[in-house]
């Protein structure tokens, strides 16, 4: 397996909190216009849905690897596709993609995702910073 990694200086519960959000999909990745879970479950071992490509074309995934906190693999119609790892480090984590051989072409676009996930991993920190500082604020002022 081909990887492409970026070391982020945003803490990876944060991070896997975004790659496994497929509602953030489409901003970060940039052959994805769209995806959506079938049922309720979530991202987890076996879980199917299906991903709309850039150019419009709707396929089937299923996850085929998961631990939960760490990395997620799939399959997209019916084809091995893309590892998403977190590894956690001081100050930070690790976040790296793999492709299979054969796709060592599609490593550039893993490539691109991975600023775009930096970026709204941030965002996303510093929105969650944000509502436990004011939760926290409005306890000091007696709810106020």
């Amino acid at each position: 397996m081909w990887t492409t990694e970026l070391r982020m200086h945003v803490d990876a519960e944060t991070v896997w909190s975004v790659i496994t959000d497929v509602q953030t999909w489409p901003r970060w990745g940039p052959t994805v216009s769209g995806a959506r879970i079938d049922g309720d479950s979530g991202l987890r071992a076996r879980t199917r849905g299906t991903v709309r490509t850039a150019v419009g074309l709707s396929l089937p995934f299923e996850i085929t690897e998961f631990v939960e906190g760490r990395l997620w693999a799939w399959k997209v119609a019916g084809v091995s596709a893309t590892r998403h790892e977190v590894i956690e480090v001081p100050g930070g984590c690790v976040l790296s993609f793999g492709a299979p051989v054969w796709a060592a072409g599609y490593l550039p676009v893993l490539a691109i995702a991975l600023p775009r996930i930096e970026r709204i991993s941030v965002e996303r920190a510093h929105l969650e910073g944000s509502a436990s500082e004011g939760a926290w604020i409005a306890d000091q002022d007696g709810g106020m």
